[in-house]
């Protein structure tokens, strides 16, 4: 091994032992191995990121083709009209100032109002809207029992979680109170078949930290 692989198998030694000592309680190495995968992550998306593949291609490059971009694109004519969203980026930097701080709130209630418009109609077409076609299936299909029991459990268990977040009237009753806890069982069988499936993704994690400190760290296994 050279010596820059050396050098970083040990800082990655390290910075694991760090996170590892948070199991114990709250301490300095933790904070600083928290602290500096917060900078090294800010910084990462700040500069290659959020400039090389945002701020570069949407607005320097079509403001300034002939500097920004090279062959063909650099002769193209500018979009002056990208002084506008550049105006309005530029007063969230205002931020930082305590007294000129409420000017960032006009770039604010731009975003977002049309994010809010945009989200509302894509996620309507995108989701909603096949979600519900998705919902809609035949609760008997003749010779197939084992698919007529699940469109029996995707419908009742759709129209239960419907109920349980209709709010306007109280989850009582022989109908609807029975209705909305069978909603609630729904929700819950989902929530824990979802965190199952973050906590399979963390353990996987895990194993592959103790590899790296018990095969390219101690050398214990190979």
């Amino acid at each position: 091994m050279t010596t820059i692989e050396i050098l970083s198998t040990w800082i990655g030694a390290f910075i694991t032992l760090c996170c590892f000592s948070f199991l114990y309680k709250d301490n300095p190495f933790y904070r600083f191995a928290e602290s500096l995968f917060v900078g090294v992550s800010a910084g990462y998306y700040l500069s290659v990121v959020y400039f090389h593949q945002v701020l570069k291609p949407n607005l320097l490059a079509k403001l300034w083709p002939s500097f920004f971009n090279t062959g063909e694109a650099a002769n193209m004519a500018p979009d002056y009209w990208l002084i506008i969203p550049g105006i309005l980026g530029c007063l969230m930097l205002l931020r930082f100032s305590q007294k000129l701080a409420w000017v960032s709130r006009f770039t604010v209630a731009f975003v977002m109002g049309v994010s809010t418009g945009l989200t509302i109609v894509t996620s309507t077409q995108q989701y909603l809207i096949p979600q519900i076609a998705k919902a809609i299936k035949p609760i008997f299909i003749y010779g197939q029992l084992g698919q007529s029991l699940s469109n029996l459990v995707l419908v009742v268990g759709s129209i239960a979680c419907l109920f349980y977040f209709f709010f306007s009237t109280e989850h009582k009753g022989p109908f609807y109170g029975n209705l909305a806890k069978i909603g609630i069982w729904f929700l819950m069988i989902s929530f824990g078949a979802s965190f199952g499936a973050t906590v399979m993704g963390r353990i996987s994690l895990l194993i592959g930290r103790f590899t790296f400190l018990l095969k390219n760290w101690l050398h214990i296994i190979q």
